[in-house]
């Protein structure tokens, strides 16, 4: 059981920086009033904030800082459970958790979110949803349990039957499953590439047993094949080598030529020169009548004497210039032949050392045919050693077969305790148990408050609702008052069961505004009177408009105001 003790707040919402206390434990019924906006139903965030986190209304964190001072938001709330005396510090801008132990403060978590995982799950037990079902009934933001769909219904019973350990133990069993699976593909691997192996070894030892002959044979025939290519390729060789030598004679004139060609290009050049002076002798005579050294005539019979001479010497050049030209012209196609034969040299000596690597290659793959006869020719010892690799691999696939069948014994224990584990299964056959009680508990406080309807719930809590004439309903065919005695009978019937179970029972009881609407006189006297009866130890706050009908009703009272934009408690008794 939780006994909530104490909860104090300010920055939240209205409120300001002055703390905002409430004793949770004083008085077994407590009326808070206030007008709208004052700040009364705060105390529901204050609770739900402190303990998870969250408000109980529909606000958004940063919503819930004072927009006034706009920081400092710190709830703190006291209780008792499993005989320790708790203290739940929590604040935003910045944001806070701090929890406490009997005046002890425990080490902080890696996070805030890991800290709040504590505290649900060690401390208080219970996620936000099942608490508040248990904890609050309010006119605002609050879902009541009818219109929950079919999954959160089964959670907030299962939270209170304290049968939620089959879901943790689900959730890991599906782990757990699925490395099953995971194992059990791993061992039908490691079976087929045992059996592989097997088979190959076997394969291996009828070749060593059976064909070592065809071995060698095929072995010697490559060898043979290769000589032949190897002295094919040699005679190839010598014979290319043979023509590069006999070309190579064939140009021993390679280097004079060269120079030759140069030679007669300089001697060309000069006739080149002689013949410009001998034209340019010839035209000076032919177009000068006197000297221009000495300023005399020149005699025409000595001018054509001298132009005649001229004109012999220029002839006997000319025949010497196409001599010479002759000898180029055979000079330059001496060159095109020793090019052509060096072209085919080089065509030749790039075969030869093409096959020379094939010779090359030949001799290494001749080499690694011998070893492979000389392996297969270490006959007895190879074998009794590849008999021995073999009975190991069959051993492996032995040991692969038996592993095998450990993880399909494993999953099918998996697979029952799934089984027993689903919604179907052992927390249906709990629940089918509490049922019963859970109808018989549910009428009975229907009828407390007057309204004698017959309600059930079945093994997939959808209800049945039917009159004393046997006419059925659904739930949201009632009136708004109506709805509210059935949400009342479930929330007191939720918290009877958690009594029994010892679970998610506390002391503390909120209702929002539920006299304000859809209640009235008579309803509201009746579940008074139910109020009343439930007992010693149940702490109850009623948050209202009607304090003026209400005020002799209860033991204390509560009164919130508004001042200077701020919230604060004025009154109390």
């Amino acid at each position: 059981m939780i006994t909530f003790e104490k909860i104090k707040w300010r920055n939240l919402l209205s409120t300001g920086n002055a703390w905002t206390e409430v004793d949770l434990n004083r008085s077994t019924t407590t009326l808070i009033v206030g007008k709208n906006g004052e700040g009364k139903s705060t105390i529901l965030d204050a609770l739900m904030f402190s303990l998870y986190g969250r408000p109980f209304r529909k606000v958004k964190k940063d919503q819930l800082v004072n927009s006034i001072n706009g920081k400092n938001l710190e709830v703190e709330i006291e209780f008792t459970t499993h005989g320790k005396h708790y203290k739940v510090l929590r604040g935003a801008k910045p944001n806070k958790l701090e929890i406490w132990s009997d005046g002890i403060k425990l080490d902080s978590f890696a996070s805030n979110a890991d800290t709040q995982t504590y505290l649900q799950t060690q401390i208080i037990g219970f996620e936000w949803r099942t608490f508040s079902k248990m904890v609050i009934l309010g006119s605002a933001s609050y879902l009541p349990f009818m219109q929950m769909g079919q999954w959160h219904r089964r959670q907030v019973i299962e939270d209170i039957l304290e049968i939620r350990i089959f879901r943790t133990m689900n959730e890991l069993l599906t782990d757990r499953m699925k490395l099953t699976k995971e194992s059990l593909v791993a061992a039908e691997n490691a079976i087929t590439i045992a059996k592989k192996d097997v088979d190959s070894q076997k394969e291996l030892l009828d070749q060593l047993s059976n064909v070592k002959e065809e071995a060698v044979e095929k072995i010697n025939e490559k060898l043979r094949v290769n000589e032949e290519t190897i002295n094919n390729t040699t005679a190839q060789v010598e014979q290319l080598m043979k023509d590069v030598d006999y070309l190579n004679t064939q140009i021993s004139d390679s280097g004079t030529v060269n120079d030759d060609i140069e030679k007669v290009k300089q001697m060309m050049a000069g006739f080149n020169n002689k013949k410009a002076g001998i034209n340019k002798d010839i035209q000076f005579f032919e177009d000068n009548e006197i000297c221009p050294q000495c300023e005399q005539s020149i005699e025409e019979c000595h001018k054509n004497d001298i132009v005649t001479k001229l004109r012999d010497k220029l002839g006997k050049t000319m025949n010497d210039y196409d001599t010479i030209s002759q000898a180029l012209e055979k000079l330059n196609k001496r060159y095109d032949e020793i090019a052509s034969i060096n072209q085919t040299i080089m065509s030749k000596n790039t075969e030869v050392s093409a096959l020379n690597q094939s010779l090359s290659l030949l001799g290494k793959t001749n080499k690694d045919l011998v070893e492979e006869q000389s392996n297969l020719n270490i006959d007895d010892d190879n074998v009794v050693n590849q008999k021995a690799k073999l009975k190991d691999l069959a051993k492996l696939a032995v040991n692969a077969l038996e592993e095998k069948t450990s993880i399909e014994e494993q999953k099918q224990i998996e697979d029952v305790s799934k089984t027993l584990l689903a919604d179907t299964g052992i927390k249906t056959e709990i629940i089918r148990q509490y049922l019963p009680i859970i109808n018989k508990l549910i009428n009975k406080y229907l009828q407390a408050m007057d309204f004698f309807v017959h309600f059930e719930l079945d093994e997939d809590f959808n209800e049945t609702i039917r009159s004393r004439y046997r006419d059925e309903f659904t739930y949201d065919s009632f009136s708004e008052g109506e709805k509210l005695r059935i949400d009342l009978a479930i929330l007191f019937t939720w918290r009877q069961i958690a009594k029994m179970k010892n679970s998610v029972n506390t002391n503390l009881l909120l209702l929002d505004e539920i006299f304000d609407s859809s209640m009235d006189t008579s309803g509201t006297d009746l579940f008074l009177q139910v109020l009343n009866e439930i007992g010693e130890g149940t702490n109850v706050f009623v948050i209202s408009h009607k304090g003026d009908q209400l005020f002799d009703k209860f033991r204390s009272v509560l009164k919130f105001v508004k001042k200077n934009d701020f919230s604060s408690i004025q009154l109390g008794a």
